[in-house]
């Protein structure tokens, strides 16, 4: 069984918590289910599935639907059927419905092809288990199987594809008509208002998770093989074959057992065939062996067994294929794709690419070269679809250095980046040592079989005062009358008649959240809420025996208000304890590094949707992009300061806008607490020296301030001890628009000593 990361947990924990709720209230329901490509969405469902039929007490089943043309649906079945409880019997529609069946059984999960079963002629449908015959066709399955008491749960894989179809519509809410529907996709269409629920997977932990790789570059060093001699098709090809070969080197440097996958998908129709050959023409010539190139067309396959080609350590370097495996195929090797022209125009999105964004050892390697997926294309024009959900993917606009540049040869700091500032999945230890500790209870020891005994716990905890009977947490004014004299007279109005009654399962929740989150004691409350849950449920299941299913959670966080008192003082040891774990755990696991000879990179890539192009004409990387802001803007501040570095063209030879990204190319410098902090510009004067300088806001967050001005007088007078001519500092604008630096081993805030900050004018006429 795979070891689940916690946000996956948290997604299935969500999950299981809204389907409880729907089959508990007896209410029919929708959740739709968002998460990028590559976070695991089919094992999350897996397990989701299997949780829910092993803890339910109602009688369901399960209807898995795939959309899309193909055999994804027995791709599904297969991966399913690998990791699913053993309490789920899981049936292909194809295989078991021909006529004997009359129903489908409890806690059996039937897949099937939407398309197979969706179509009609006439006004009938046209598939043998859909049409009306002696034998029960799959309607009748379905009709009999709701007769029976059993209730449908229907998960629509892909939904993004044609779930929203009247056709479909008509499936769905006319012939299989299910009690609860899960819509799962990395790009799913929102629900109208009051229809259901959104659960979704935010991207950025998936990433950190190191499950995706963190950006997909478009056509990188083209630019170093073209001449006037080469074509489009072999510029793609053979700058593809030189990045999988680069790839390939460096997971070998580093010791990885990968052999990175370059897929190229070819064009449909007839021009497919001419350039399946001009392939493997190229390939022969490089002398690739024929048992290293595989192919998966429709009419063709060759060295196309899933096992073989997803094996990291496989043999097969190349795959060419059409459009067979754009969906739900899963390789996580794939590190390059070539896509060849087929019309004028193609909208990159991110399903597209999705086959060459996972990370081959679900880790993130901490390389940029690594961490990120390639797309070569002879496309002419490139349109990037605007997605919402990972808008930041995709790059395909390139800003290159000038040839004017001298090296700078700066040394710059990069920090691995293992701490996000969340309490993490070891939390569970610490929370149930404490635990354990306050109510007297011996720990379990798991490794030696030696589990708790639950009415011992029980009683223990009633011993301190515990509370069980929770059902009436909540209290309003009961039958209070206010004279009209009184009211303007502000006075307190005590409580005493109170009407004592039920919470709201959302003022339940949310009021077992408030107790959570005030015991965080700094850590980030989104990132941190799941594992911390997950620590309460494990514990309570463990030592009192509650579990999850048939309302248990709601038992657990009625408890836990009813008690906050102690249970706050729990969790506040029990996060305190994990800091200083973590706190270790970061000294062990952050590998700082300085290169000593640090250049600015020889080009960038962006997504078009996330940046705005700058006139600059002394900008050291052309085009400058800006990225935009919350409110679709870039930051008036850091534009400010260029329209004011662009005035000075008498005294500036160029300047950089450092990089936003935790990247090792940006440029940084290590601060006190060990970290990285990069400092938005860095400019070149006429005259030799090297400025580098951070703008902000004069009301920012003044602690901020102190830590990166610090680090940067420390770096400059560094600098200028081993003779480099350095400037710079942290940089705010005055009122009235003039721009002001700070360079001073202590800071002083522009609004405290304005007489310590030196006028930017003045490094202009030095």
């Amino acid at each position: 069984m795979k070891q689940e990361k916690p946000y996956q947990e948290e997604a299935i924990d969500d999950l299981l918590y809204q389907a409880r709720g729907c089959l508990d209230r007896d209410r029919q329901n929708t959740i739709v289910f968002q998460s990028p490509t590559g976070s695991g969405k089919t094992y999350m469902m897996t397990r989701f599935i299997g949780a829910l039929a092993r803890e339910t007490e109602k009688p369901v089943c399960f209807l898995w639907v795939s959309i899309g043309a193909g055999n994804l649906y027995e791709h599904s079945f297969r991966s399913v059927k690998k990791e699913i409880d053993p309490a789920v019997q899981c049936s292909l529609l194809e295989d078991e419905f021909f006529g004997s069946r009359d129903s489908i059984r409890e806690k059996e999960l039937v897949f099937l092809n939407w398309e197979k079963i969706r179509n009609k002629r006439d006004g009938k449908f046209t598939n043998v288990l859909m049409k009306e015959k002696d034998e029960y066709n799959f309607p009748e399955v379905l009709e009999n199987t709701r007769t029976k008491g059993i209730r449908i749960i229907l998960i629509i894989d892909e939904c993004h594809r044609s779930a929203g179809t009247p056709r479909a519509l008509e499936l769905r809410d006319e012939i299989i008509r299910p009690f609860l529907t899960i819509e799962m996709s990395a790009t799913p269409g929102f629900l109208k208002e009051g229809a259901g629920v959104t659960i979704q997977v935010p991207p950025q932990k998936v990433i950190d998770a190191g499950m995706i790789k963190k950006e997909v570059i478009i056509n990188k060093d083209l630019e170093q093989i073209i001449d006037d001699e080469i074509h489009s098709e072999r510029l793609v090809l053979e700058s593809a074959y030189r990045k999988r070969e680069e790839i390939r080197q460096e997971f070998e440097r580093i010791h990885a057992r990968v052999n990175p996958l370059m897929l190229i998908q070819l064009p449909n129709a007839d021009a497919g065939e001419e350039k399946k050959e001009s392939v493997l023409r190229f390939l022969r010539e490089k002398g690739v062996p024929d048992d290293r190139i595989a192919i998966w067309l429709s009419e063709e396959k060759i060295n196309s067994e899933e096992e073989l080609l997803n094996k990291n350590t496989s043999s097969v370097d190349f795959l060419l294929f059409k459009q067979a495996i754009d969906t739900g195929w899963d390789c996580p090797r794939a590190h390059v794709l070539v896509k060849f022209r087929e019309t004028s125009s193609v909208t990159f999105e991110i399903q597209t690419v999705g086959r060459i964004l996972r990370m081959p050892e679900a880790k993130s390697y901490d390389n940029e070269l690594l961490d990120a997926a390639y797309v070569y294309t002879n496309i002419q024009s490139i349109i990037i679809k605007k997605e919402e959900y990972q808008p930041n993917i995709l790059k395909n606009l390139t800003s290159r250095r000038i040839s004017g540049y001298q090296d700078i040869s700066l040394p710059s700091y990069y920090r691995n980046r293992v701490d996000f500032g969340d309490i993490t999945g070891h939390f569970g230890l610490f929370y149930e040592k404490a635990f354990c500790l306050f109510f007297d209870i011996e720990q379990a020891d798991r490794a030696a079989g030696k589990m708790p005994d639950c009415e011992a716990c029980r009683e223990k905890m009633a011993a301190k005062g515990i509370e069980f009977d929770t059902k009436r947490l909540d209290s309003i004014i009961h039958d209070l009358t206010i004279h009209a004299q009184d009211i303007d007279r502000g006075q307190r109005i005590d409580m005493a008649d109170t009407l004592h009654i039920t919470y709201s399962d959302s003022d339940l929740q949310q009021a077992y959240e408030a107790v959570l989150a005030r015991n965080f004691h700094g850590f980030a409350p989104k990132r941190s809420m799941g594992n911390v849950k997950q620590a309460v449920i494990k514990t309570f299941r463990l030592y009192l025996g509650i579990s999850p299913a048939g309302g248990g959670i709601e038992m657990m966080q009625r408890i836990v208000v009813a008690n906050q008192a102690v249970f706050s003082r729990i969790i506040s040891d029990a996060v305190l304890e994990f800091r200083r774990f973590k706190e270790e755990e970061i000294k062990r696991k952050t590998g700082g590094r300085w290169n000593e000879e640090w250049q600015i990179p020889l080009s960038r890539n962006y997504n078009p949707e996330m940046v705005r192009e700058i006139p600059a004409s002394l900008s050291v990387m052309q085009p400058l992009y800006l990225p935009l802001n919350g409110k679709k803007e870039p930051d008036m501040l850091e534009v400010d300061f260029i329209r004011y570095l662009e005035t000075k063209k008498e005294s500036v030879l160029w300047f950089w806008k450092n990089g936003d990204e935790h990247m090792e190319s940006n440029f940084g410098i290590r601060r006190e607490d060990g970290r990285t902090f990069q400092p938005d510009f860095i400019v070149r004067f006429r005259d030799g020296r090297t400025g580098i300088f951070d703008t902000k806001d004069v009301s920012h967050n003044k602690e901020d301030h102190v830590q990166k001005s610090d680090a940067l007088y420390k770096y400059i007078a560094e600098g200028r001890y081993e003779g480099k001519d350095l400037v710079g500092g942290i940089v705010v604008r005055d009122q009235s628009g003039q721009f002001w630096y700070y360079m001073q081993p202590q800071y002083k805030g522009f609004d405290e000593e304005p007489q310590m900050w030196k006028r930017m004018e003045d490094l202009f006429t030095h």
